[in-house]
């Protein structure tokens, strides 16, 4: 009993342990499940409010609150652990798409609109975040601050996403196809400008997080939808089922390779002291951490 107590101490705290929260190795796998998990969001989200009956606004609500459960579970855990992480990241994903379909479905948001204010708060938190932390890196989060900061904008990334995604979909006729074509186009821009022309990796990181959410989404409702209206006909059911046993495999391979963390991610980044001082001292002189 005390063993499992000392176990459970050392897994999950209320202070910040100095060790990186999220995968400290971007490889192809990152991008992999990133993409599945913002497919399934879109997916998930469909199935949810169309099996629960509870009505798109209550079925928001409900997720909210099993996304806030895993969330604070991820954010009191002690380090990086593969499954808890990326179930947070499907559970963000699909109530961000409720939070979106259910302001321009219910309470009758134009979709610009949408893209607009959330464009506006991913902006501002991203600023909020650079101005406090003096950095944005995700090699950067090892502090219940950062890591705060951090959630907030993929929150953002995942709202603004669905509403970008909707837009050029539906209201502006393009097609699912097409859609996803241009995104994929997009992150192609991306990665040339990142490999070729050597832009910031940062910048290219989180430029690439952002629209891999609307490529995700419009690959789901590629496949979700209809036949006569321009998808696969495998229906949101379907499609999340799919996506969510892949995911559930290549995050087992991962937490059995260990390929999305190196070996000094289980250190403190920083000494425990240095992390105590850190959080108690006032923003506008904490210590800053490069990107």
């Amino acid at each position: 009993m005390v063993a499992a107590l000392d176990t459970l101490t050392a897994t999950f705290s209320w202070r910040s342990s100095g060790v990186p929260k999220v995968p400290s190795v971007i490889t192809i796998w990152f991008w992999v499940i990133k993409i599945l998990c913002t497919t399934v969001g879109e997916s998930c989200a469909d199935w949810l409010n169309e099996n629960l009956g509870l009505g798109l606004a209550n079925t928001a609500y409900v997720m909210s609150a099993v996304f806030v459960v895993a969330f604070l579970v991820q954010f009191f855990a002690t380090r990086y652990i593969a499954l808890l992480y990326w179930l947070v990241v499907v559970l963000i994903s699909t109530t961000g798409t409720l939070i979106t379909d259910n302001l321009t479905d219910n309470v009758g948001v134009e979709g610009w609109v949408c893209v607009v204010v959330f464009s506006g708060l991913l902006a501002v938190s991203f600023l909020a975040w650079y101005l406090v932390e003096g950095t944005l890196s995700i090699h950067s989060i090892y502090t219940h601050r950062r890591e705060f900061f951090y959630w907030l904008v993929v929150l953002f990334t995942f709202a603004l996403g669905t509403a970008a995604g909707d837009l050029i979909a539906e209201k502006l006729g393009l097609g699912y196809w097409e859609t996803l074509l241009v995104f994929v186009a997009i992150i192609a821009a991306i990665a040339v400008a990142y490999f070729a022309l050597k832009v910031n990796a940062v910048l290219a990181f989180w430029l690439t997080y952002i629209m891999s959410r609307p490529l995700g989404a419009s690959l789901g409702d590629l496949l979700a939808s209809p036949k006569d209206e321009g998808g696969a006909g495998l229906g949101p059911g379907v499609t999340s089922a799919i996506f969510l046993s892949v995911i559930l495999v290549v995050v087992v391979f991962l937490s059995v390779t260990k390929k999305d963390v190196d070996g000094t991610s289980a250190k403190p980044v920083m000494p425990d002291h240095a992390a105590a001082a850190e959080a108690q001292a006032p923003i506008a002189t904490q210590s800053r951490v490069g990107v």
